[in-house]
């Protein structure tokens, strides 16, 4: 492999954009003698020309003008990663890898990360989605800043990992409103034996939700287990069956999926995780999500329960 010597690339772009030889002298603090070796030295390396006389200077040949554009994202690059690494601005977005997990709630997701595409710092956002343990796999070994989680990550993993609680959020029932019209009368004893489409099995929200169930002598007629919580939300809103909304993002599943709300179970209740390989945060854009995020998710998103169901959602 052929290898550039950046410190001949240096003294080119310092000379393509002073204009002269005296001038980059000026600039770099090196003699014009030791600028035009290295200079002859490029040009050997690339076996082009990159400078033509012209009158009495020097002006950019053909290839030398494809170099120098090399060469300026090259400087310019090497100038943020500096800024970056000091944290000092810089133009250039900053990148935050996170990784979910696939039983997140993607309407929770979204409330987290908004305050990240309005933050001052530009981020540039890359999400990541698969099983808890892949994910934190990959934390470990750095190829993620953060994990958005609906349960802690467990202590049997051979690697150090933090978890940060974002928020707690009661679950409310939903169901498209032919459904749902029969289904608020007489909650929550009308879920026995109604149509039901759950989270799959052994996740978060499907343990809390078996419990309450147990809790209130309810046994819903389960026809359909979803690991994404979007395709079960649209498939609730053709009317196949009732499900579980997390109640801090329950008005935008009403608002986008046309629900009818049948109730608040106030004890039944899904945590949210941001974990983290290190226990103190230095990603601004960890930092956010850590800080921001949950007012963000609490302030905006609120429970929506009227009348009777509202009345029962604070009993239950």
């Amino acid at each position: 492999m052929e290898w550039l010597n950046y410190h001949h690339l240096l003294y080119f772009w310092t000379v393509a954009k002073e204009g002269s030889l005296r001038a980059a002298s000026e600039s770099l603090r090196v003699s014009q003698p030791s600028i035009s070796a290295q200079l002859q030295a490029l040009e050997s390396s690339l076996g082009q020309p990159l400078f033509r006389q012209s009158g009495r200077g020097k002006v950019l040949t053909d290839a030398g003008q494809m170099v120098f554009g090399y060469a300026e994202e090259i400087f310019t690059l090497g100038g943020e990663l500096m800024n970056s690494v000091k944290n000092r601005p810089t133009a250039r977005a900053r990148r935050l890898t996170v990784g979910l997990s696939d039983s997140f709630p993607k309407l929770v997701a979204h409330d987290i990360l908004q305050p990240l595409f309005t933050s001052a710092e530009p981020m540039h956002i890359v999400c990541r989605e698969g099983k808890i343990d892949d994910l934190l796999a990959q934390l470990a070994l750095h190829r993620l800043d953060v994990v958005l989680a609906d349960e802690p990550a467990s202590s049997s993993h051979n690697f150090r990992s933090f978890n940060h609680l974002l928020a707690k959020s009661p679950l409310t029932f939903c169901a498209a409103p032919k459904l749902g019209g029969t289904l608020r009368r007489n909650f929550p004893k009308s879920l026995h034996g109604a149509p039901a489409l759950l989270p799959g099995e052994n996740t978060p929200t499907r343990r809390a939700l078996e419990k309450w169930f147990r809790q209130q002598r309810i046994e819903p007629r389960v026809i359909g287990e979803f690991d994404d919580a979007a395709l079960m939300s649209v498939v609730a809103a053709e009317g196949a069956g009732f499900i579980a909304v997390p109640s801090a993002v329950v008005a935008d599943a009403s608002a986008r999926y046309g629900f009818q709300l049948l109730g608040t179970a106030a004890r039944c209740q899904v945590e949210f995780y941001a974990i983290t390989a290190e226990r103190r945060l230095e990603h601004p854009g960890v930092v956010i999500i850590a800080e921001q995020s949950p007012k963000n998710l609490l302030a905006r998103r609120k429970p929506v329960a009227r009348g009777r169901a509202a009345k029962q959602s604070r009993a239950l």
